[in-house]
């Protein structure tokens, strides 16, 4: 709602008068919510994708359930790292430290230990560990899209006033010190929901177009969203760590942007194409490291790679052996299931 007091706004975007519904007895948190929407549809996209590499369900299943909490672990950890003294020193309570429903969550640590928890799975299982985070690279930026609702929902990580037409409402008892003449700020998550949602067609896209694999679309994911974080950062006022009067997140998202790059091109001359067989069969002593050609086999709509008539596709009889290229006992990959 906006403040009497604060200049008039004739055109704004209203913030929910509350992000906490209780239910028999129980708090409903939009924050929660949102988070469990964001990991729904990150499971749908990533487990279509990784059937249409060959992958098993059961190992995708896995690794996003080793993933999940091991990522919101993390995303805390960074959180309240950074950002300690919201938590720690003179009238803070360090039990706060755990309340996550209140909202604090980094997604430099969830993707971390995110990464960790899948790398752990797919080392057991005989995966890929690169092909894996490719498979789940366009769902997990639409989760984080999905999840910024919640900020929306607890006004809380907007930017800099505004007068624009987009503006967003701020009750005054959300407003930082300083600011509580402003009535509308810069929606930060709206403008984030739609970079990542953008970031997604474009992964979807590059990975359909030009086949990528060995970790390349996951790479260029990390390089797309710190590009866009970097800018979106630069808006928010949240009380924050700086250092040389730049907020630590944008220290962050530029080193995180150059290593990921570095990454990228490396991949580029070193690893072209993509894996034809991203999983051990059972009893197989290792993961083939096959690779098809770029130009290979056309991808699906969807961005799944639709395999082809040839010898060099999974689940295709080779020539003269009469074996085929299964990934795991004989399966065929599915085509046309990926997001």
């Amino acid at each position: 709602m906006i403040d009497a007091s604060a200049p008039a706004i004739l055109l704004s975007i209203p913030s929910p008068e509350t992000g906490v519904w209780h239910i028999l007895g129980f708090p409903l948190r939009a924050y929660a919510l949102c988070i469990i929407a964001g990991i729904v549809v990150a499971m749908v996209i990533a487990g279509r994708r990784w059937r249409a590499r060959g992958g098993s369900p059961e190992t995708l299943e896995t690794a996003v359930m080793v993933a999940i909490p091991c990522g919101i672990v993390g995303a805390r950890i960074y959180h309240v790292v950074t950002d300690y003294e919201l938590y720690f020193g003179a009238g803070r309570n360090p039990v706060d430290a755990l309340k996550i429903w209140n909202g604090g969550l980094g997604i430099w640590g969830a993707v971390a230990f995110g990464a960790l928890g899948a790398y752990l799975v797919a080392r057991r299982r005989g995966a890929s560990f690169p092909a894996l985070l490719d498979a789940i690279a366009p769902g997990l930026v639409v989760a984080q899209a999905i999840g910024r609702l919640g900020n929306w929902f607890n006004q809380e990580l907007f930017g800099k006033p505004t007068t624009l037409p987009w503006g967003l409402e701020i009750d005054a008892a959300h407003r930082p010190e300083g600011y509580s003449q402003f009535a509308t700020f810069h929606p930060t998550f709206l403008y984030e929901m739609l970079w990542n949602l953008g970031v997604a067609v474009v992964l979807v896209w590059a990975d359909r177009r030009f086949r990528l694999g060995h970790g390349k679309v996951f790479a260029l994911y990390v390089m797309l969203y710190t590009a866009g974080r970097f800018w979106i950062e630069a808006l928010r006022i949240d009380t924050v760590n700086e250092i040389g009067g730049f907020r630590l997140n944008n220290y962050t998202s530029a080193i995180v942007f150059c290593l990921a790059t570095a990454w990228f091109v490396w991949l580029v001359k070193n690893r072209p194409g993509r894996e034809t067989v991203v999983e051990r069969a059972p009893g197989s002593a290792a993961l083939a490291t096959e690779t098809s050609p770029a130009g290979g086999s056309e991808p699906d709509a969807t961005g799944a790679a639709t395999p082809e008539s040839d010898s060099s596709e999974p689940g295709t009889a080779q020539p003269g052996t009469g074996e085929p290229g299964t990934t795991r006992s004989g399966a065929q990959p599915k085509d046309s299931e990926s997001s």
